[in-house]
């Protein structure tokens, strides 16, 4: 068993490290669609490759491993597992861009349940994130994370070593939504901070300017990074099934307060939604960039085993 996996004298952090989903995506694989640049070898592929493929050096058997990769003399001589390595396999490098705004402080009364409570999108978004990052580091990539409302409230760059998952883990943990939306400005400044080509996974609501979150996730592309977009929303603000007469309140800003029969405003709102997502999502298509729509209604680790097993076999 995982040393990170929760005791009765793990740290705080360790709720986010669900056994249960952990268990389900376990054998599977995160696999980079485009060329990495990393700094030691892996399993994707590289940008910096010669002529030919060449073996570049060993690395200890791990789980998952092609086994057709062993080198069988090796194991002769030392009794051990070991995978030949080749100049055109890397690391993964990705950054997961947690949104901590206000307005992913929303549960509502359908959401899923988890520890005998209903998810906000901002728990939701961290158990995405804890999950992603414990698989990305226990395949041997590199993983950073970057909290943020209106402005970066933390950025911790990719590494790859354990010890850094549990860095990630506590600044997960330390996090409350909070504060006004302000994604695209955020957008921009990340991708100028990610100097090395890699893989970029967004984790919001997007409760802003579609056109201009699509100007910045274009930044990324720009910069030759692959981009995946998790667009998690509560089940309430997709389908509005509110009934009477009611007080909505602005969570980013509290003294924004409006009450509204919904029966009344129910076709108006859904096709605004329905235009937002149609923008997003065209968006994305053309900029080649993975569109995940997420309601946090579902379960997260069968929304997370579905959307992994579906891009393995999309990456095969």
């Amino acid at each position: 068993m995982d040393s990170l996996f929760a005791t009765n004298n793990s740290p705080p952090y360790m709720w986010l490290l669900d056994p249960e989903a952990l268990a389900k995506i376990h054998r599977l694989d995160f696999l980079a669609r485009g060329v990495m640049e990393g700094s030691v070898t892996g399993r994707h592929r590289s940008p910096f490759r010669g002529s030919s493929v060449e073996f570049a050096e060993h690395r200890e058997y791990a789980n998952g491993d092609d086994i057709r990769a062993l080198d069988w003399r090796v194991y002769g001589k030392s009794d051990r597992y070991y995978v030949k390595q080749y100049e055109d396999e890397t690391n993964l490098r990705a950054t997961i861009l947690l949104d901590a705004s206000g307005s992913m402080g929303y549960a509502g009364t359908m959401s899923s349940v988890r520890r005998s409570r209903r998810l906000s999108k901002f728990d939701y978004g961290r158990y995405l994130a804890a999950s992603l990052l414990h698989l990305m580091i226990h395949q041997q990539d590199a993983v950073g994370l970057v909290t943020f409302d209106t402005a970066v409230r933390r950025y911790l760059p990719s590494r790859g070593r354990v010890s850094h998952l549990r860095a990630l883990l506590e600044e997960l943990n330390n996090t409350e939504p909070g504060g006004e939306t302000s994604i695209a400005p955020i957008l921009h400044d990340i991708a100028e901070r990610i100097k090395r080509r890699g893989l970029v996974i967004l984790i919001s609501d997007l409760f802003d300017d579609p056109e201009e979150i699509l100007k910045a996730l274009h930044h990324f592309r720009f910069r030759k990074h692959e981009v995946v977009l998790m667009h998690v929303m509560a089940e309430e603000e997709l389908s509005f099934p509110f009934e009477k007469w009611s007080e909505f309140e602005d969570l980013e800003v509290s003294t924004n307060r409006i009450e509204l029969d919904p029966r009344a405003t129910r076709a108006a709102y859904l096709d605004e939604i329905r235009k937002f997502v149609k923008a997003i999502r065209k968006g994305c298509g053309e900029m080649r960039i993975e569109y995940v729509p997420v309601s946090t209604r579902k379960d997260f680790d069968d929304a997370l085993l579905e959307y992994l097993a579906g891009r393995m076999r999309l990456s095969k």
